[in-house]
């Protein structure tokens, strides 16, 4: 049964300290089938390892913008077969991609900002994607980004992309685990992972936008390097950059 909206804030206090797998599992005894994982990165498969162990029915989707690195289309088939399960890719409406690489080229997030393709190319494919959904479950960590995620719930309303009719639950199981605390679990479990990592990508998005990071940098200055530190969201948690 559906949590109920108004014992959200109370359950996710309860949460806060929790076991990113009692966190999963939580989600999953809500709202199986009607949940879903967004799979793209290391946090988002070890997610699916978690829902996959603890036996219930559930989604996982991924987001194809048509820029991505051909390392990570690799992974996703690799992933699709290590754990036996259907990935729903969701790819940007052909006409709206047209249209903006028609009037603005295909470079033009270097000079006007990523938002506008990312709304294109990520944001209306994820709502596509979690239109059937009841919940969905991320790979967000507090320290991704200080500036944008440091107060990240374990469980919450997705304000972003909710609607009056479409009230959608949003569980962060990761929020309070570290990149390192990701990477002991991928190598204990043997959890597949996409290969850019061991070439200094840290934070993986679309090729053009994701670059390596030195040591010592923080993983998000991989990304959108050419604009204000404090925006780096693509829209996908567009929620965030409230807090």
């Amino acid at each position: 049964m559906p949590i109920e909206v108004a014992g959200l804030t109370e359950l996710a206090e309860a949460y806060a300290d929790k076991d990113p797998k009692e966190i999963v599992k939580l989600a999953l005894e809500h709202y199986a089938p009607r949940v879903g994982v967004s799979f793209s990165g290391a946090e988002d498969v070890v997610l699916v390892d978690m829902a996959v162990k603890a036996g219930s029915r559930f989604r996982v989707f991924s987001l194809d913008t048509g820029r991505l690195h051909p390392e990570t289309y690799q992974f996703l088939d690799k992933v699709r077969a290590h754990y036996g399960i259907p990935i729903e890719v969701f790819s940007p409406r052909a006409e709206a991609v047209e249209r903006l690489v028609r009037e603005k080229g295909l470079y033009s997030f270097y000079r006007d900002g990523h938002k506008e393709c990312c709304g294109i190319r990520k944001v209306e494919p994820l709502r596509r994607a979690l239109a059937p959904l009841a919940a969905w479950i991320t790979g967000q960590r507090r320290d991704q980004s200080p500036s944008t995620r440091s107060r990240v719930a374990v469980l919450e309303v997705d304000a972003a992309f909710s609607t009056p009719d479409h009230e959608l639950v949003k569980f962060n199981p990761l929020a309070n685990w570290t990149s390192k605390q990701v990477w002991d679990y991928i190598r204990r479990q043997g959890v597949p992972y996409n290969p850019l990592h061991e070439r200094g990508f840290v934070s993986i998005g679309c090729e053009p936008c994701t670059r390596r990071v030195l040591p010592g940098q923080h993983e998000r200055e991989g990304r959108w390097w050419w604009e204000e530190e404090t925006q780096k969201e693509c829209g996908l948690h567009a929620g965030n950059l409230r807090a």
